[in-house]
């Protein structure tokens, strides 16, 4: 079993802001599956699927961005996932739009839902799937990461979504991770 988190903002005026790229990779996943987030349990929006028999679950935390940690922990005992079976899905400042990165562990790099999931786990490793939207030239971070991306670069934003559906899909059915890096992070 698996667990995908996507990191993003609850409420109608954070869709399709920056900040909430891992809920905008998970809705498209969900309709490549013909799925939709039709539960909620421990504080997430969760679905499943299946793949070569190995249940998939998706889930969106609905505790805001800086208190992701206090959902997916509880998810992940419910399950009985351990934490080399989970992938967090979320923004990147130092990418530029839609470009993808892959990473087995790391810090928070200043990520208000990674510092969350670190506290709440009790590690840093656990794998993760960075998204870029670019830093902000002329407004603070935070009105930056709550902004909507330009016509120009929703179509960059697309092809990097495109693009983390394949890694998601390489790492499901290969489970090797470090291969998923490999092929993903030199794009």
């Amino acid at each position: 079993m698996k667990l995908i988190v996507g990191l993003g903002n609850v409420g109608k005026e954070y869709d399709g802001t920056r900040h909430n790229v891992g809920f905008i990779v998970l809705d498209e996943l969900a309709k490549r599956e013909k799925i939709s987030f039709n539960k909620i349990k421990n504080e997430a929006s969760v679905t499943s699927f299946v793949s070569n028999s190995e249940k998939i679950i998706l889930a969106k935390p609905l505790t805001y961005m800086n208190e992701s940690g206090r959902s997916v922990r509880p998810l992940m005992d419910f399950y009985k996932i351990p934490v080399e079976d989970v992938v967090v899905i979320h923004d990147d400042l130092d990418l530029p739009v839609g470009h993808l990165r892959l990473r087995q562990t790391g810090s928070a790099g200043g990520h208000n839902g990674i510092k969350s999931l670190i506290s709440h786990l009790g590690t840093q490793k656990f794998k993760r799937m960075r998204i870029g939207i670019d830093h902000p030239q002329r407004m603070s971070v935070v009105d930056w990461v709550l902004s909507r991306f330009t016509k120009e670069q929703q179509l960059q934003l697309e092809n990097g979504v495109d693009q983390a559906l394949d890694a998601l899909d390489n790492w499901i059915n290969t489970d090797d991770f470090m291969g998923t890096m490999n092929k993903y992070n030199h794009r």
